[in-house]
């Protein structure tokens, strides 16, 4: 058996960094899951962003 085929017989534990309800299906399906409320720096807008790299 192939090491990725071993994978799949593992159980799956899920860090779910998306959309809510990805994570929320996933429990249904009695899979083992941690939902982090993540968002990008500055909400992803680049100029913002930019400004808080010059203040580090």
């Amino acid at each position: 058996m192939t090491k990725i085929n071993e994978l799949f017989q593992e159980e799956l534990k899920i860090i779910n960094m998306g959309l809510e309800s990805f994570n929320e299906n996933l429990k249904k399906q009695n899979v083992k899951t941690v939902q982090v409320d993540w968002k990008p720096p500055a909400g992803g807008n680049k100029k913002m962003l930019s400004l808080l790299d010059k203040l580090k």
